[in-house]
């Protein structure tokens, strides 16, 4: 394909840049920072998205994402994987361009990948969703927190203010209540989207969705704000004193943020101080914990390996403090 087409390809099928206006989707405007940061974001995401499906090679695009900002390089290939699962499904397509990203750089971005692949199914129809079976079952599950996210961030007010759950919700890969759950923290995710990274009102909005849903909607809140930061450390403290009964898993989602980009090489400042307020301890330590904490042996199909591993994590911040 000429370069021409190729570029063509990339206008198709690229979203416009004005779906990430904060204007358009109606979130929370916190200040102009704020504002700009997940504007910012967002620009990144489709960035990525638009070089997967222009590109030749995974080399070339790996070489296009590998020279964007540092903390905004994960938003880059989690678009990248978006486009590059889009790509694979397109009639005609080698279906291969997944495998590749995830196979080279992508490697090192992989949580931000999966998560990307959960953007393109909530986009596909179901019998275009890719084959899942060889990426690592453990943390498969990121997935379908990518799926909640998007879903939360284009539907905001049947999923986040409406608090929708798909009843009937399943797929090929583990325990439908489970998968229910981890929809759930890609939902968490994207409140500190749509509250515009304003704490008091992601817990307000967390605080209208049933009991039940409440501690994996903070794990994703505290993944994102850790993250995609965009919070001062007073403000943090005060998303901590929000979570009440749910701090932890609000630190085991830091945690998980500290993991994602420690493995990427991605950690900056706004890492630190996101950690710090609301972990107590640095981004590396985070990490280290995580890997730590990571279970041996391959996981039961149920999602119940994940949880544990979530729930380890959290409950390494109790043993932390009762020191």
């Amino acid at each position: 394909m000429s370069a021409n087409l190729r570029a063509l390809r990339r206008r198709i099928l690229t979203p416009g840049i004005s779906a990430t206006s904060l204007d358009v989707r109606g979130f929370h405007k916190k200040s102009p920072a704020a504002q700009e940061l997940l504007e910012t974001v967002g620009r990144h995401f489709l960035e990525g998205y638009g070089h997967a499906v222009e590109v030749r090679t995974t080399a070339e695009l790996e070489d296009r994402l590998e020279r964007l900002p540092t903390r905004f390089r994960g938003f880059a290939y989690e678009g990248a994987a978006m486009g590059a699962t889009v790509l694979d499904a397109l009639p005609g397509s080698r279906g291969n361009r997944l495998a590749g990203l995830l196979a080279g750089r992508g490697r090192d971005h992989v949580y931000m990948a999966y998560v990307g692949i959960g953007w393109a199914m909530a986009r596909l129809p179901r019998p275009l969703w890719p084959d899942l079976s060889r990426t690592d079952p453990l943390i498969r599950w990121l997935v379908l927190d990518g799926y909640g996210f998007h879903q939360a961030y284009f539907k905001t007010g049947k999923y986040v203010h409406g608090q929708y759950e798909d009843p009937r919700f399943a797929w090929s890969w583990g325990s439908p209540s489970y998968a229910r759950r981890a929809v759930d923290q890609g939902i968490g995710r994207a409140l500190w989207f749509v509250a515009g990274t304003e704490p008091d009102l992601a817990a307000t909005l967390i605080e209208k969705f049933p009991e039940g849903r409440r501690a994996d909607l903070f794990s994703g809140t505290g993944l994102a704000a850790a993250y995609a930061c965009g919070a001062e450390e007073a403000e943090l403290a005060q998303l901590a004193r929000r979570a009440g009964p749910y701090l932890r898993q609000l630190q085991q989602g830091a945690a998980f943020a500290a993991e994602a980009r420690e493995k990427a090489g991605l950690t900056v400042a706004a890492t630190e101080v996101a950690v710090g307020a609301l972990c107590g301890i640095s981004p590396a330590e985070a990490a280290a914990l995580c890997r730590a904490t990571r279970p041996a042996g391959p996981p039961a199909p149920d999602g119940s390996g994940y949880e544990k591993w979530r729930q380890d994590i959290a409950a390494a911040f109790v043993s932390r403090e009762e020191k």
